[in-house]
């Protein structure tokens, strides 16, 4: 079989494909026929090392998020069978409840191996059904954005109708803080840098955008597009927390998911106290999420974003495309 492995840190040229054999699934495991996978910005900072001592630096076979076909299952699996469409959760045994640091640390593509490669055995609590109505690709979309957003957004946010909710960019958190939010009944005010992904944000149902390139001050131009009142929730992926406090009313709930502008922020915690903002960071979510998510988007027919699909022998390029930011949603690689 095919598989795209890391060499060594650095970057897109490190990976390489190589030929290793088909796995056997053991007891309680199972063989997958990886069909699709897709790219999340945390891949991007994996391949340059970005979390240190505390990923895999050498042989390393990334990404998380992968969906594809159960080929054989090992002696004492009653989850799945030969034949199910099955997408990989990204925290491989956090399957309900609070995370602890051994649940947070089983995830895929960063110290284990992910899913980019043409067969992988996963324990079959890894596991959930793929709706029907998804496509492999579509499916692979979702598990690391997809269910950070739900878990955002739903699950701790509780978003009703009459919120206000605010999201940031067009990747794929922001586009499925998007989706859910105004399947909640939600209003949505977007950013972006482009005028053209402002037009699309608008198709798929935002109420408001802002250029914040155009407005650099939007916190405050979101502020008055809520008549001085404020937003509800903010889905911070980008680390702007100057311009994102400015715009959240008092008691309204900030949800920490990204760091697109630095690992490192200045928050004015006088007005996070004084004014009852809550901070809440969203580490993806457990597969009681992924399940509960799936069954929404098979509900309500959901789909997701997908910039662009690549093949295996380009998933450099896949890599390349999602650092340049001139995609709308998700990049995927067909198997």
């Amino acid at each position: 079989m095919r598989s795209i492995v890391l060499q060594t840190l650095g970057g897109p040229d490190q990976l390489a494909v190589v030929e290793r054999p088909v796995p056997e699934p053991g007891a309680g495991q199972v063989l997958v026929r990886m069909r699709a996978a897709s790219l999340n910005y945390r891949d991007t900072l994996i391949l340059r090392g970005g979390y240190g001592s505390r990923q895999k630096t050498a042989d390393l076979v990334p990404l998380s998020d992968g969906a594809g076909e159960v080929v054989r299952v090992g002696p004492g699996v009653s989850r799945v069978k030969a034949g199910d469409r099955v997408t990989a959760s990204f925290f491989q045994s956090w399957i309900a409840g609070d995370p602890n640091e051994a649940l947070l640390d089983d995830d895929l593509g960063r110290a284990h191996d992910g899913v980019l490669s043409d067969y992988r055995v996963f324990p079959e609590c890894g596991l959930v059904a793929t709706p029907a109505s998804l496509t492999d690709p579509e499916a692979a979309a979702f598990p690391c954005a997809g269910l950070t957003a739900w878990s955002a957004v739903v699950t701790v946010g509780r978003a009703k109708p009459g919120d206000i909710v605010l999201v940031q960019g067009t990747g794929g958190v922001s586009l499925f803080a998007l989706q859910f939010a105004k399947l909640c009944g939600a209003r949505v005010i977007a950013t972006s840098s482009s005028s053209e992904k402002l037009a699309r944000l608008r198709g798929m149902g935002a109420d408001h955008v802002i250029n914040y390139r155009e407005q650099p001050d939007w916190g405050k131009v979101a502020l008055d597009l809520t008549n001085g009142r404020g937003v509800d929730h903010v889905v911070e992926v980008a680390g702007t927390y100057r311009q994102t406090l400015r715009a959240i009313r008092p008691g309204g709930l900030v949800t920490v998911i990204g760091v697109l502008a630095g690992a490192r922020a200045e928050i004015l915690l006088p007005l996070v106290g004084s004014r009852a903002i809550r901070l809440q960071g969203v580490a993806v979510g457990p597969r009681e999420g992924l399940e509960a998510m799936f069954r929404a988007v098979e509900a309500h027919r959901i789909k997701p974003v997908i910039d662009r699909v690549f093949d295996l022998d380009h998933a450099a390029e896949a890599y390349r495309h999602l650092a340049a930011g001139r995609h709308f949603g998700k990049v995927c690689i067909a198997l």
